[in-house]
């Protein structure tokens, strides 16, 4: 065991449940059931990769109690009937197949269960809720809003104020399901009493309003908490381990749950025969961003306060989550701030990441970039997808298999695409050289590591792992007949990226005016002298030539520090294209003290970005720089650009640099240079479509499989 993560990796008890270590893998939605709730292929496996990782507990999430009833999503696992049984039974086998443990947390989703909206039942609540004002909507294009889950916007929700009998069937599905959950053989059951479902709508005083023994005072509110706590330990047993996840807090709510209230109520919940507590917390969506405020904190670690405070005098354990790295999750049970960790997201991008911990691998952990791909699948009602592991929700078809026939790979580019496919060739051994025209690998990835951190933390994952196998990297080689002549492969795999040329705009060929690419080359060092000689004054030329600048180091996180010392940017800048490029430019540019205007044609910036993240941009944009939709850009003059906003009124922002973000086309060159060589050739990631980050890498994948 490294002792690096030695409180995190040691063997932990919930209840009679022993577990081989403190890593959890957090209960998501993922919408890998089947249509009709129940467990197949596709979601056993799913589960099953977490468990070979070496996961020490999996919480299957939101099993629906009263299936097809309180559902919110189309493809929730169903565990309202014995016919679900056997499937569940399958995840669980295949869980413990592999030494891990598997709870099921069981839900109902009450007021948000969008799936009853549309399907015309009625939303069981305590109270009537009150309306929320929301901002959310305005960033969904109209594609995402005819997928948008439920049928919000289209149909008015009726609501059901649950009375005596409801609360008894509530209890009594919950109980039902429970024991099912044990019949399926698995390992233990989390109620889920946070995020505004069902359990949690009763401890908000925000949302129950109730006059009854289940409503006012917080003993109350808790009773049908309490009660379905002592129903299920009574069905299933003292020793099958039952827990409860719980709110924090209810941030962005008026007179919501408080810590003290959570404090509380987890007490009340031990004395009734809970097992262990599990810390969330909740953000009414008042705009977007808000979802990354809680539950998908994006703050690293920023639920654990409310964990700590939860922990302090409670004689179970507790669960922490949000965000919460190994080595953080180390620190905090080393504090005794918590007893286990919850981790989402990083279970997704690497389901070995505990097994690599415990094997002293941590650099070659496929990080998490954050960006949201996951969870806004849900959102549209899709199946959940992760940008850096391709194969999430396709391990039962996307498997890594031995080549039956090894063979001579010849990679062109090492973006991420070509870093993937060498990654996964080599890994099925193949013999794969990879030659790349620049002085370092990472391609636009770099790039983007710039503009948002956890972009950087992915290539360094990537080149450490390219590194570790058996590829021949070639760094400013360029890939040309005579190199295919001269190494001789059985196939050529080209992923050279895209062109982000200089649109026609009047005045874009100025010295202030960045393409990116150039702003890219000169920042990462590829073949930019020419650029340099164009842009940059005697002073600058010649500091770049010394090798000062960008070029001083490999290191993203290094050059990330030192543009906020110099860029070769003015103090205002103007960014021409609102997409993804653009507008993570902007939230690059804004605490480098730069004045940013973004201009963008269209009535939807940033329809590339997933979801959530877009959210996070957009909000970091519109409150920190200027953002103006359906702009059409008319001329760039030496000290502004002039463009017409969406009223047709002429405008004038002046502006010291400008920034063209727009444009991006496949690059097809190199390819069709190599295609006379008579040689197999294939073409991924932006050469053929651009498809950013997630395409590369999921481009790169699938021809590693396939080679």
């Amino acid at each position: 065991m490294t002792s690096a993560y030695t409180a995190l990796l040691q063997p932990g008890r919930i209840g009679t449940l022993e577990l081989r270590n403190r890593i959890a893998m957090t209960p998501m939605g993922s919408n890998f059931a089947e249509a009709d709730g129940h467990c197949s292929e596709r979601i056993q496996a799913y589960y099953e990769a977490r468990a070979r990782g070496g996961a020490g507990l999996l919480i299957m999430g939101v099993c629906a109690v009263a299936y097809p009833a309180g559902t919110a999503e189309p493809y929730q696992v169903g565990v309202s009937h014995d016919d679900f049984i056997p499937g569940l039974a399958g995840v669980a086998e295949r869980a413990h197949r592999h030494g891990a443990r598997i709870a099921m947390q069981l839900q109902h989703a009450g007021k948000t269960a969008t799936r009853d909206m549309a399907e015309g039942r009625p939303l069981w609540v305590p109270s009537i809720p009150h309306a929320t004002r929301t901002t959310m909507m305005a960033a969904f294009t109209p594609e995402e809003m005819a997928t948008f889950v439920g049928a919000l916007g289209r149909q008015k929700p009726q609501h059901k104020v649950m009375d005596k009998a409801d609360i008894e069937q509530a209890i009594e599905w919950f109980a039902a399901a429970a024991q099912r959950a044990q019949q399926a053989g698995f390992d233990g059951v989390e109620l889920h009493a946070a995020h505004t479902y069902l359990l949690a709508g009763f401890l908000s005083p925000h949302y129950n309003q109730r006059d009854d023994e289940y409503g006012g005072p917080l003993r109350n509110r808790a009773r049908l908490l309490l009660e379905t706590i002592r129903a299920v330990k009574r069905r299933v047993g003292a020793d099958f381990p039952v827990w409860i996840r719980l709110d924090g807090e209810e941030l962005r709510t008026p007179g919501g749950i408080t810590v003290d209230d959570a404090v509380a109520t987890a007490r009340l919940a031990a004395q009734a025969g809970a097992d262990a507590i599990s810390v969330s917390a909740y953000a009414t969506i008042t705009d977007g961003s808000a979802f990354t405020e809680a539950p998908l904190v994006h703050q690293p670690g920023g639920l654990i306060g409310y964990a700590a405070a939860v922990k302090k005098d409670l004689p179970i354990p507790v669960i922490a989550a949000g965000r919460i790295s190994p080595e953080m999750a180390t620190a905090g049970i080393e504090r005794g701030q918590f007893d286990f960790v919850a981790m989402g997201r990083k279970l997704l991008a690497d389901p070995e990441l505990p097994i690599k911990l415990a094997q002293g691998r941590r650099d070659e952990v496929r990080p998490c970039v954050y960006c949201y791909a996951c969870v806004s699948q849900i959102f549209i009602n899709q199946r959940v997808k992760c940008t850096v592991n391709a194969q999430v929700g396709h391990e039962h078809e996307f498997q890594v298999e031995p080549a039956t026939t090894p063979r001579q790979v010849l990679v062109v580019g090492g973006g991420p695409a070509g870093m993937e496919a060498a990654r996964v060739a080599a890994m099925r051994g193949h013999r794969v050289t990879l030659v790349e025209r620049g002085e370092r690998l990472g391609g636009t990835l770099f790039f983007a590591g710039l503009a948002y951190d956890p972009n950087g933390r992915l290539l360094d994952s990537l080149v450490t792992q390219l590194r570790k196998l058996p590829i021949e990297v070639r760094l400013g080689t360029a890939a040309t007949p005579a190199l295919v002549a001269q190494l001789r492969p059985d196939v050529i795999v080209v992923a050279t990226g895209a062109l982000r040329g200089t649109p026609d705009i009047p005045g874009a060929h100025q010295a202030h005016v960045w393409s990116g690419d150039e702003l890219r080359r000169l920042m990462t060092n590829d073949g930019a002298d020419e650029i340099a000689q164009r842009k940059l004054n005697l002073a600058q030329r010649a500091l770049f030539r010394a090798g000062g600048m960008f070029k001083v180091t490999d290191s993203a996180q290094a050059i990330q520090g030192l543009s906020k010392l110099w860029m070769p940017l003015g103090k205002r800048v103007v960014v021409i294209g609102g997409g993804l490029v653009g507008l993570e430019l902007a939230e690059f540019l804004i605490p480098r003290g730069r004045e940013v205007t973004v201009l963008e044609a269209t009535d939807k910036p940033g329809r590339e970005l997933a979801i959530v993240r877009r959210w996070r941009v957009l909000d970091a944009v519109e409150h920190h720089a200027r953002l103006h939709r359906q702009a059409r850009v008319d001329e760039i003059t030496a000290d502004a650009v002039r463009w017409t906003d969406a009223q047709g009124q002429a405008q004038r922002t002046p502006a010291d640099s400008v920034v063209l973000a727009l444009g991006a086309e496949a690059d097809d060159s190199v390819a069709a240079s190599l295609q006379a060589c008579g040689v197999p050739l294939h073409r991924i990631g932006d050469c053929s479509r651009v498809g950013f980050i997630e395409g590369a890498l999921h481009d790169g994948h699938r021809i590693g499989r396939e080679l």
